[in-house]
């Protein structure tokens, strides 16, 4: 059984921080930390307490040193 995701309950950054993992996924296969800082435009303490979330939720998924997008409902369009 597939776990349904509430995507309302991300706030505005997290899903600026989800769409940022998905872009460099999709361009270098795993999201890291510095690029995300850089990629997003918002502190490390508001990307690091986003992917807190995000990881929480399921939404991604830490991998070795970086983050891969975890199993999703939702697409996601950048």
């Amino acid at each position: 059984m597939t776990e349904r995701h509430d995507v309302q309950a991300l706030s505005d950054v997290d899903i600026h921080v989800y769409e940022a993992v998905a872009a460099q996924c999709v361009e270098t296969g795993g999201a890291y930390f510095d690029g995300l800082v850089r990629a997003c435009g918002l502190t490390e303490e508001e990307v690091r307490w986003s992917l807190a979330t995000l990881v929480g939720h399921g939404y991604v998924v830490p991998r070795g040193d970086g983050y891969v997008l975890g199993p999703h409902t939702f697409e996601v369009e950048y």
